[in-house]
């Protein structure tokens, strides 16, 4: 049977144990690829703000789980437990860091393709462009936007408010937030 929400996958996590993601059922998620050494490597930092913030306000409701990747200009060469370690001494990460991943090509993990096939990007493209892409899943499971790289991750909060608040009133689904 193919997966049909986002809880029906277990990544690992960075011990490369099962990390089941229906244990976030009912919470709003927001994916990202993340590399150490990329220039867009900074949104870890915002991405922490924006975490604490949105934590703070709805307790329990929201998650951020990164997924480093090595695909994209050999930006991510380290070990999972190197890479743990720079985000949190780096950026103080405290949402999951979970195994590196390949994105994109034969090799990739499914809950990225799946993603991908849900979700295209601009154009149609089902490819991930480069790091730091982000995709947000609703608290049903479902996706309903994702961004490209350039997009910093503050500028989402306003999104992610809106899919906590609304969840299960049909506001905000697939397709609602276009990639920008």
């Amino acid at each position: 049977m193919s997966p049909q929400t986002f809880y029906d996958f277990n990544p690992n996590d960075r011990n490369e144990k099962p990390f089941p993601l229906a244990s976030l059922r009912g919470k709003v998620v927001l994916i990202v690829n993340t590399a150490s050494r990329c220039s867009f490597t900074p949104q870890l930092d915002e991405l922490e703000q924006l975490y604490q913030r949105i934590e703070a306000q709805y307790p329990k409701r929201f998650q951020i789980l990164a997924f480093p990747c090595n695909q994209f200009g050999n930006q991510d060469p380290g070990s999972n437990e190197e890479i743990q370690t720079f985000c949190r001494v780096n950026y103080g990460v405290t949402f999951p860091v979970l195994a590196k991943v390949d994105v994109n090509g034969p090799n990739a993990a499914p809950l990225w393709t799946w993603m991908k096939e849900k979700q295209p990007g601009i154009f149609g493209l089902t490819r991930i462009k480069w790091n730091f892409e982000k995709f947000l899943i609703s608290a049903e499971g479902q996706i309903v936007g994702r961004w490209w790289s350039m997009v910093k991750p503050g500028s989402l909060e306003e999104i992610i408010v809106n899919e906590i608040v609304n969840e299960g009133t049909g506001t905000a689904r697939q397709g609602e937030y276009a990639s920008v």
